[in-house]
């Protein structure tokens, strides 16, 4: 993606199902959780490079003894940083005892972060910044072994103001109005209410205090405690925690919009964000991991049971597109097909586009990210030359040459390289047009590659801001001298933002919205613009189920291709000699190529909670009054 989108985080969990003497006996190591952990946040940098936090729990240990471990860094390099703490820590208590090498017990008495359940997290900083504290995961502590909790998530909560009020209803004092902080507490309060109706149970059956302790360990039910918890919650999410006597969960939003995968076997479960990397770290197939159903949670107990159960009854599915476009690795076999089927199902405009021109036209893609949308449009670009190719064969056959025949075979689909990313270009001088300069360098080209009156075809992700595109990459491409320029984006206009994780809160940001707005005010229909924020405004006192999108009505007098050729002025600077086009995805071949991931909102404004329709129409209302502030 050219306009670098920030995807909220990713999650990592794993418990181990044996002591670990059997790890160290088997894999020659009783860390073995700790490296699984290393390897499955490593495989998920993509999904989060501003912070990284790690959390264990030990299992049965005897009172007295540190049974929970914690360590987040918001370094550089976040989980290098952390592991490398880790690994540093583990090495100093083997020097200064050696026997502990081969003394598993001692180990796990003795050395923090080696435990039985293991939580790791990955984030990027879209909300409440990049400070240490907002990192994951976070800790709720408690004397009470029970009522330990730590929480981390791959989410954003539409209502947290709501939520936050409804813990001051409760009679608590929450520490920060953060959706993070706030669902801890919520899950903490019903946590602790439960731990205090089993401690009553098992006074009344007899058991001492120490007694009563394996008695809630054993009768805790987390599912009733999550439905208790969740039950106001709007938004989307992939949810784990962990509990300090070792009972874990992780819930998954109704809509299914945040992803969650889990593999189970007599070692271990596990659980990610993505399924290649469960598949890559622990070396098993496809079909062995499982998503975690919409609505429902893992539950793990700590002795070792596992089962799935719904927590709150699934909406219609609308699993996030934007993860199969371009945040997930696209080394999952899915997405991979996926991405290609992108590619595919947009070449029939952008051969239009081209009149068909095969021969003068060069195709490429930027960034890398876009590679497989590349190859999926070459393979249509192929098919395509080829019934060029029998068309040519079948219209000469009386009078075909050898040499004739030769020079339509010869004929190629001609691709490059064309856009390399230079290394990050400290922008240090402060003065814009020095500052823009800088930007333009950002990415070089492949000179010598392209002829003056050749088309020039690449491929992104999406196209979310233009500013890229506009201050660089145009600027870039321009200096090839081709007839035309044609970007093509994978996916559809984005229009609406995005309250579920990622990194889209303002809808003036987006170049499809700016693109509308110029439309109305050069057709003499700008006065919808203050209709729509009056309409808006209506909907702040309303009812929930009378909530709906009014941004929508910006957007319904043009045609996705009047709303692309002005993307494409807007982006344009006079410099340019080549011709601008943009093409985009339509929602409907987008819904062709990823099948199971249906939620649409940033391209459509449907909105799969009626949280999102809130968001969007506040977010209308601060850009008409200015205000910079996110909308949730």
């Amino acid at each position: 993606m050219s306009d670098a989108l920030k995807h909220e985080c990713g999650i990592a969990l794993v418990r181990l199902l044996k002591p670990l003497e059997y790890y160290k006996e088997k894999y020659g190591t009783a860390f073995y959780g700790v490296n699984k952990m290393y390897l499955m946040m490593e495989k998920q940098h993509n999904r989060g490079q501003d912070g990284a936090g790690f959390a264990s729990i030990k299992l049965d240990v005897k009172p007295g003894d540190r049974y929970i471990s914690r360590i987040r860094s918001n370094q550089a390099q976040p989980i290098q940083d952390i592991f490398g703490q880790i690994n540093q820590r583990i090495n100093d208590e083997f020097k200064l005892a050696p026997s502990l090498k081969d003394d598993v017990a001692a180990q796990k008495r003795q050395i923090p972060y080696i435990g039985e359940l293991l939580l790791g997290h990955v984030r990027y900083g879209t909300f409440g910044g990049n400070s240490v504290e907002t990192v994951h995961p976070f800790l709720r502590t408690n004397n009470w072994m029970h009522r330990n909790l730590i929480i981390a998530g791959n989410f954003n909560m539409t209502n947290t103001t709501e939520l936050f009020d409804n813990l001051i209803q409760l009679g608590m004092h929450p520490k920060e109005k953060a959706d993070t902080i706030t669902v801890m507490e919520k899950i903490g309060h019903f946590l602790d209410d439960a731990v205090r109706k089993l401690y009553k149970k098992s006074k009344a059956q007899g058991l001492s205090k120490i007694e009563a302790s394996p008695y809630i360990a054993e009768n805790l039910n987390l599912a009733k405690i999550l439905r208790k918890s969740a039950k106001n919650w709007d938004g989307g999410y992939a949810m784990a925690g962990l509990l300090g006597h070792g009972d874990a969960f992780v819930l998954r939003d109704p809509a299914g919009i945040r992803p969650a995968y889990y593999y189970q076997d007599d070692e271990v479960i596990v659980v990610a964000s993505e399924r290649p990397v469960i598949q890559t770290v622990f070396n098993v197939p496809f079909e062995s991991v499982q998503e975690i159903e919409p609505g429902h949670a893992l539950l793990m107990k700590k002795n070792g049971s596992v089962s799935m159960q719904e927590i709150l009854e699934p909406l219609e599915r609308k699993s996030c597109s934007f993860e199969r476009i371009y945040f997930s690795r696209g080394s999952d076999a899915e997405i991979y097909q996926e991405r290609k089927e992108l590619g595919r199902l947009i070449m029939p405009k952008v051969l239009e586009n081209i009149n068909y021109d095969t021969e003068n036209t060069v195709f490429s893609f930027i960034p890398n990210t876009a590679e497989t949308s590349f190859y999926g449009m070459l393979d249509a670009a192929q098919n395509e030359l080829n019934k060029q190719k029998n068309e040519a064969i079948l219209k000469e056959a009386e009078n075909l040459t050898e040499a004739r025949l030769l020079e339509i075979q010869s004929h190629k689909i001609r691709t490059e390289k064309i856009a390399i990313k230079d290394v990050k270009l400290r922008t240090f001088i402060t003065d814009d047009s020095s500052r823009d300069d800088l930007v333009a360098h950002v990415y070089d080209v492949t000179y010598g590659v392209v002829k003056p009156n050749d088309n020039l075809v690449i491929i992104d992700d999406s196209i979310v801001r233009g500013t890229t595109l506009k201050k660089s990459i145009l600027k870039m491409l321009d200096r090839l001298k081709p007839k035309q320029i044609i970007v093509v984006s994978s996916a559809p206009q984005i229009r609406y933002p995005d309250c579920y994780g990622i990194d889209m809160a303002r809808l003036e940001h987006l170049v499809a919205f700016n693109a509308a707005l110029e439309l109305h005010k050069e057709r003499g229909t700008a006065s919808i613009i203050e209709e729509i924020y009056k309409k808006c405004k209506q909907q702040l006192e309303l009812q929930d189920a009378d909530v709906i999108n009014h941004v929508k009505d910006l957007y319904a007098p043009f045609t996705d291709q009047e709303i692309s050729d002005k993307i494409a002025e807007i982006i344009s600077e006079e410099t340019i000699d080549a011709k601008v086009k943009l093409i985009f995805q339509s929602v409907d071949d987008l819904h062709k190529a990823c099948p199971k991931n249906l939620g649409d909102w940033y391209f459509t404004g449907n909105y799969p909670t009626v949280g999102g329709n809130r968001v969007v129409n506040r977010a209308y209302i601060n850009f008409y009054e200015g205000n910079p502030e996110r909308a949730y």
